[in-house]
């Protein structure tokens, strides 16, 4: 693929000017891959909703290279601190207060008083924020409500040519978004992922709420409808429909045409890593609907299951 480039010094140089003329490309992270634009530069976020398909009141979450360059930008406290020491750079998205003299474009934080930001683990990604003088706004690089990509290829599918310069990875490692914590008030979980609350509650040293509904989205995930295949998803199903692809997990079943394993070895990180494939596996082959079987909902298996949750509605 022409667009597609592979990790290099040469090409890390290429994205780094392509993201200083404001434009947009893809990259990898530990999560999913992501389009990534100058978070500093109103037009560089407008072109990311637009190319997105986006709507304006759902905030993108800014990606930073390390704590030194976010106190530019956002206020924080001991629960942050305590967080960001245990689990950054990693997979934990948090929501902050914004400061008023921060350069975030107002759009991408949907002219909130929050903001969200990551310090993403990945290499690439890493090497190539610690060479910009901006942080990066990086939602999944796929249309809004519709499956997060876990490689290369899947940004092409989504986008075509639209996106000239994809930085090369290989596959996510985790394969489901960030979790996502609010910071801005009582610490509550908005977006379950591979970081638990269970681990969460254990590093705070108190309870944290899960807030599954609330008026106004202040993070990514928050909204009913998303990591949707366009297809109708029946859960918690027991017996196969054989007009429908049958999502199973786990040794017991005997593989048959339309039966698609997240993990054989019922390895539920094996399992979040193939979801977002095998939706778009299935997509593919063109069936008409989706049947799942009840996924265990423990640590990762929460992400898993409310992925698929916002995917059927």
């Amino acid at each position: 693929m022409k667009n597609i480039y592979r990790n290099s010094f040469y090409n890390l140089n290429k994205a780094k000017r392509i993201l200083e003329k404001n434009q947009i490309l893809a990259l990898p992270t530990e999560t999913v891959y992501g389009l990534a634009g100058n978070a500093y530069s109103h037009k560089s976020v407008k072109r990311i909703y637009s190319l997105k398909k986006r709507p304006q009141k759902n905030p993108l979450i800014i990606h930073y290279y390390n704590l030194e360059l976010l106190k530019k930008d956002a206020e924080y406290d001991k629960n942050f601190l305590r967080l960001y020491k245990k689990f950054s750079p990693g997979p934990l998205t948090y929501i902050l207060k914004k400061k008023k003299k921060s350069k975030v474009s107002k759009f991408a934080n949907a002219k909130l008083k929050t903001i969200a930001v990551r310090f993403p683990k990945n290499k690439i990604i890493r090497s190539l924020l610690k060479k910009l003088a901006f942080p990066l706004a990086i939602p999944s690089a796929n249309i809004s409500t519709g499956v997060s990509p876990t490689d290369p290829l899947d940004v092409v599918d989504e986008f075509k040519n639209k996106i000239k310069f994809i930085l090369n990875g290989g596959k996510s490692l985790i394969g489901l978004e960030s979790t996502v914590i609010n910071l801005s008030s009582k610490p509550a979980i908005l977006r379950p992922g591979s970081i638990s609350r269970t681990q969460i509650e254990k590093v705070l040293g108190k309870k944290v709420s899960n807030v599954t509904k609330s008026k106004f989205v202040i993070s990514p995930g928050m909204h009913k409808r998303h990591y949707s295949p366009g297809i109708p998803i029946k859960l918690n199903s027991i017996k196969p429909d054989y007009k429908a692809a049958f999502i199973v997990f786990g040794k017991k079943y005997k593989m048959k045409k339309n039966m698609f394993n997240l993990s054989k070895k019922s390895n539920l990180k094996e399992a979040a890593k193939n979801l977002y494939k095998v939706l778009r596996k299935i997509k593919k082959l063109k069936y008409k609907k989706i049947n799942v079987v009840k996924i265990p909902n423990k640590n990762i298996g929460i992400a898993i299951n409310d992925r698929l949750k916002k995917a059927s509605n």
